[in-house]
Formats: C-alpha cells, structure tokens, sequence
C-alpha cells in the first residue's frame, strides 16, 4: 500500500526534482543512454515503479527488446557500445557509493567519451536516480501504472 502520495508531499518538493528533470534533460546527453542509466540504477536498487517507468520510457525511444533484457548483465553481452559500457560503470560506481573516493579509473573510463560539462551531468542523473529510487521505495509507490507522455 502506498504510503505518501504525490499529493501528500511537501509543497514544492515534487516541483524541484521536477526542474533538475528538466535541467538534465536539456544537456547534451542522449536521451535513450540517460534512460539506461536511470533503469539500470533503478534495477540495482530495486525500485520497481522507476523500473517500470524507465523501461516503458526505453520502449517508447525506440529501445530493443534484446538490450533492455540484457541491461542487468550488460557486462556479459555484446550489445552496447564503449560508451554505454562507461556511463553504465559510471552508473553503477556512483549508485554503490561508499565510504572510499570515487575511483580515478571510472572517472578516467567516462572522461575518454565525455566532456566536464557531461560529466557532470551523468553525475546528475545517477544522484537524481537514486533520489528518486529511494523516495519511491520509502513511499511504496506502485508500479504499473506510469504512462509514457506523448
């Protein structure tokens, strides 16, 4: 049973995750690699309504079947590119964050395919991911609903 609706935050809450949304989707970042990140964040944390989401999101962008099943061992599959494979480490080191520093060997793997202004905002997404993972999660939002804007 969900236990905080949309309705029942904060005045303005939903509004400010809603613009840096907004703020990340106008970066230079694709789109359909963003949605990658976010899902297989979401899939780590085991958020089921923003697997849900993100996938039906995936789906509408064009995503194949085969990459979308395959996401959660992408490590083992031929399907994505070197630059995929680095924001999806990227993705991973920054959503298993813990006590150590972020390593250089990360950090050096997305600085190969991406500028400082992109780096930056991967590091958006995969902080907002999780934001919202962890908010979903505590509020027990349920999956299945979410429909992909036109």
């Amino acid at each position: 049973m969900e236990r905080i609706t949309y309705q029942d935050m904060p005045a303005g809450m939903f509004d400010m995750l809603m613009n840096a949304e907004k703020f990340i989707a106008n970066s230079s970042l694709d789109h359909r690699l963003m949605g990658l990140m976010k899902l297989r964040a979401s899939q780590m944390n085991g958020c089921a309504y923003c697997v849900d989401m993100h996938y039906k999101e995936l789906v509408h962008l064009g995503e194949s079947d085969l990459r979308l099943s395959s996401l959660c061992v992408w490590e083992e599959t031929p399907y994505f590119s070197e630059k995929e494979r680095a924001a999806l480490f990227f993705t991973e080191t920054g959503t298993q964050i813990n006590h150590k520093p972020f390593p250089d060997t990360i950090f050096d793997m997305v600085d190969t395919f991406f500028t400082k202004k992109e780096i930056a905002f991967l590091s958006l997404v995969v902080t907002q991911i999780n934001t919202w993972n962890r908010l979903m999660k505590i509020f027990r939002t349920p999956p299945g609903e979410y429909q992909v804007k036109q």
